[in-house]
């Protein structure tokens, strides 16, 4: 019996690293976008139908969805926030799916009156630690997001 042609197995080291590579870089590019203001185009890591959920808290689906729930999160211009993200594993299942896992400790800070917010944050612990569980799929515009999860593990009693 032949293997299909998404078989992981037909992938060869090139590739696999190139697709690890690809959705890396959507990782990264989440991150960087909500913390510099750009929180908007995180749609575009997404594929057209691809999903954001945090359980308990929002679900979006699809691009539309995604872009006005997250331009929202832009709105805030008197918030600082680094997501921290480590540990990213990626394991690529086929030519049309990966997985990946990452963790994510997030700070933040709401600036008040009097507060400059051009200036650095007072930094405090992390507002959670927890991890994104992402799948990958791949787009005529590259790897996308189809679905991104944000588990919480600890969260700050602050």
């Amino acid at each position: 019996m032949s293997a299909s042609p998404a078989d992981s197995r037909e992938i060869d080291d090139l590739e696999r690293l190139l697709i690890e590579r690809a959705c890396g870089r959507l990782v990264t590019s989440f991150s960087h976008h909500v913390d510099h203001g750009q929180a908007a185009r995180i749609a575009d890591l997404f594929a057209e139908d691809g999903e954001f959920t945090a359980p308990g808290v929002v679900t979006l689906r699809g691009r539309d969805e995604l872009r006005e729930g997250l331009g929202r999160r832009q709105e805030k211009s008197l918030r600082a926030a680094r997501h921290v993200c480590s540990n990213l594993l990626i394991d690529v299942i086929g030519r049309d799916h990966a997985e990946g896992v990452v963790y994510v400790a997030i700070y933040r800070h709401e600036f008040g009156e009097g507060e400059d917010p051009t200036g650095p944050a007072p930094l405090g612990p992390p507002l959670m630690l927890g991890e994104y569980r992402d799948r990958f799929v791949p787009t005529d515009r590259g790897w996308r997001f189809a679905r991104r999860e944000v588990r919480v593990a600890f969260r700050s009693r602050r």
